[in-house]
């Protein structure tokens, strides 16, 4: 299985699980996939196609900014954004 599809498994369960949506109680879940390198120019993790900047920030994001981190990583996998992602 490569990275985009393990990205994608992710965001299949994330979605299912109702994690995306603004009302749930629970927080959003990083799209941490154990695969933690950085791609050669240094662009991105291959893992999780995050920047390092979304990287340090994770942990002080709320959940609409980690909404936000998603939709740009899923962009960069190619993985087509989820409606409740491509919203406003």
């Amino acid at each position: 299985m490569n990275t985009i599809d393990l990205i994608a498994e992710r965001l299949d369960k994330t979605r299912a699980e109702g994690q995306f949506d603004a009302n749930s109680a629970g927080p959003v879940p990083s799209p941490c996939v154990s695969v933690c390198r950085m791609t050669p120019d240094r662009s991105h993790c291959e893992g999780c196609f995050r920047t390092i900047d979304e990287i340090r920030a994770w942990s002080r994001a709320d959940d609409a900014e980690r909404r936000a981190i998603w939709a740009r990583l899923l962009v960069r996998a190619g993985v087509p954004l989820p409606e409740e992602l491509s919203a406003p």
